[in-house]
């Protein structure tokens, strides 16, 4: 590789995460502040050296040709998973979910660094994959790849980090040319089935009255019988297929599919969430069901976004944080401490920075020299937008309180040092655009 390509850096792609990391930090420590204008924490202290280090991690792996990583790309899947087994029974338990390992007073997050490592695995079986004729096959193996990690964490249970590696498992595969109507599949499994899971909810909690048609979807005896009806008709719709080859056929097998999949993933989603996740997305609905509990976060978060104003009330001067209505203000809420001190303008500058982010992302997945770099930098772009989406949207009252953090800035090492590895690799794959793969 000559020199030159080595300099061929994207430096609004490396400048923009830069300048995020150090909003982060700047505002942790601004966390910390109490109502007296002392500091009493030291996670601004962590945060930087998370950020250095993840720094350095991204240059290594930007002067690393990011090729080398498709043979091991298996083994780092096995052992990341290994690893999330290992957290489920030994790992430490904080905020409902054993998610944590602890090495002396640091702990890691291993959800964290399987996103990054499913996305390279997946991106090696696509590429791998692509001269297979059978393209339902294909697709399949690939949701299998996604869900083995995302159920493992889900059983920890980690709701919000499993739900990142979804827009992973759509984005990738999309840009990786599968199948319209296989990934219209997933996306109207997911969309209907947390309908389905809401709905009861909404009407219990927020409504107060009782629909029929919404009451029976609590019913056991109710969903076993829909869905026996649906399998029938799936059967029967195989069978018609097959004898008469009608393509109406197929469409009906397609949405009783559907259906059915909804249907169980909805009533298991009300019999294994726990009460506390049950409760986000109560108030998620309407935060003024529980005020003084569950929806106290979304209350002060909107409560402190809306007091900054257009050019906020300046750095170090905010009132929501320093009194500590906001639980979790350096991690999941810190976009509102920034938006409290800094504005509407500073909260727009974070969409800009992120924005710049997202399509320089984009530019590095369109100018790949391979489908490996190609579906790389895919399943980054779905796990940064994601993030982005889920956790704003959290802080404005726009999207249930997940606990996903706002990468680069939200307080922890192992969701930072995620980042800066996605930034790395997208970086890698972009220096070597222009050299062919002798693979």
């Amino acid at each position: 590789m000559k020199i030159r390509d080595l300099l061929d850096v994207d430096y609004s792609l490396l400048f923009s995460a830069a300048v995020l990391s150090v909003f982060g930090i700047l505002f942790i420590y601004s966390s910390g502040i109490n109502s007296e204008g002392v500091n009493v924490s030291n996670e601004y202290v962590r945060q930087i050296i998370w950020a250095s280090m993840g720094f350095a991690a991204a240059l290594a792996l930007a002067f690393i040709n990011y090729r080398r990583l498709y043979n091991v790309s298996l083994y780092l899947y096995i052992a990341v998973l290994a690893l999330l087994v290992y957290t489920m029974f030994f790992g430490r338990t904080i905020n409902g979910a054993r998610s944590w390992l602890g090495i002396g007073p640091v702990g890691i997050q291993p959800s964290e660094f399987a996103k990054i490592i499913t996305i390279v695995f997946l991106a090696r079986y696509l590429d791998g994959s692509r001269k297979n004729e059978n393209q339902l096959l294909r697709f399949i193996i690939a949701c299998i790849i996604v869900l083995i990690p995302m159920g493992l964490i889900l059983l920890q249970p980690d709701f919000g980090t499993s739900l990142v590696f979804i827009p992973i498992l759509l984005v990738t595969t999309f840009v990786s040319r599968m199948k319209l109507q296989y990934i219209a599949f997933l996306f109207f499994c997911i969309v209907f089935g947390g309908a389905l899971l809401v709905l009861p909810i909404w009407q219990e909690y927020i409504l107060g009255n009782t629909i029929p048609a919404l009451d029976i979807l609590e019913s056991s005896r109710f969903v076993a019988i829909a869905v026996g009806g649906l399998v029938l008709i799936t059967l029967i719709a195989i069978l018609g297929f097959l004898r008469l080859q009608k393509r109406y056929f197929y469409w009906i097998f397609y949405v009783s599919t559907i259906l059915i999949i909804s249907l169980g993933v909805s009533f298991v989603g009300r019999s294994v969430l726990a009460e506390y996740q049950i409760m986000r997305l109560i108030v998620f609905l309407d935060p003024n069901v529980d005020p003084r509990g569950a929806g106290w976060n979304i209350i002060q978060s909107v409560t402190a976004i809306g007091s900054g104003g257009l050019w906020g009330k300046g750095y170090l001067e905010g009132t929501q944080s320093h009194y500590q209505y906001l639980p979790q203000q350096s991690t999941d809420f810190i976009f509102s401490i920034f938006s409290e001190e800094w504005g509407f303008v500073g909260g727009l500058l974070v969409f800009v920075l992120f924005l710049i982010i997202c399509l320089r992302l984009i530019r590095v997945m369109r100018t790949s020299s391979d489908l490996f770099g190609q579906d790389i930098a895919a399943g980054i772009s779905g796990m940064f937008i994601f993030h982005f989406l889920i956790n704003v949207g959290m802080t404005m009252g726009i999207m249930p309180i997940t606990g996903i953090p706002l990468l680069f800035m939200s307080y922890g090492g192992s969701a930072m040092l995620t980042a800066w590895a996605g930034i790395g690799l997208a970086l890698s794959i972009f220096m070597r655009r222009h050299i062919r793969s002798e693979r």
